[in-house]
């Protein structure tokens, strides 16, 4: 058994590894998978991400699929989080926005502001 400081030592190295992972990333999208999400039509939203990425050939961006975030009425739901900005969670989203998503938030560093949910 290793002691407490070797643990936490451990743990620390653990931690300095995944953040630099997260660094090779230019964004991250993930979409909202739950039961709720792929019936309002995530499971579209998410091939029409990994084709957006594929076709501009956006290799830096990491995608990931999420549950769900207790937001229903919104689904689908996209999330984008760029290196040390706050995420920006999308509602609503189809196939279509997912293009204009990636081309104005993802690559010009735009927002799309009428899609956002606002959380407050």
């Amino acid at each position: 058994m290793k002691s407490l400081e070797e643990l936490m030592e451990l743990k620390a190295k653990a931690k300095a590894e995944m953040a630099a992972r997260e660094d090779e990333y230019s964004a991250k999208i993930e979409v909202a998978m739950s039961t709720c999400g792929i019936t309002a039509g995530a499971r579209e939203v998410m091939n029409a991400v990994l084709e957006e990425l594929k076709v501009r050939n956006l290799t830096d961006v990491k995608v990931s699929q999420v549950g769900c975030p207790g937001l229903c009425y919104h689904e689908p739901l996209v999330t984008v989080t760029k290196p040390g900005q706050k995420p920006f969670l999308y509602g609503k989203v189809t196939p279509e926005r997912v293009k204009k998503i990636i081309h104005s938030h993802i690559i010009n560093d735009q927002p799309i502001k009428e899609w956002i949910v606002n959380l407050e």
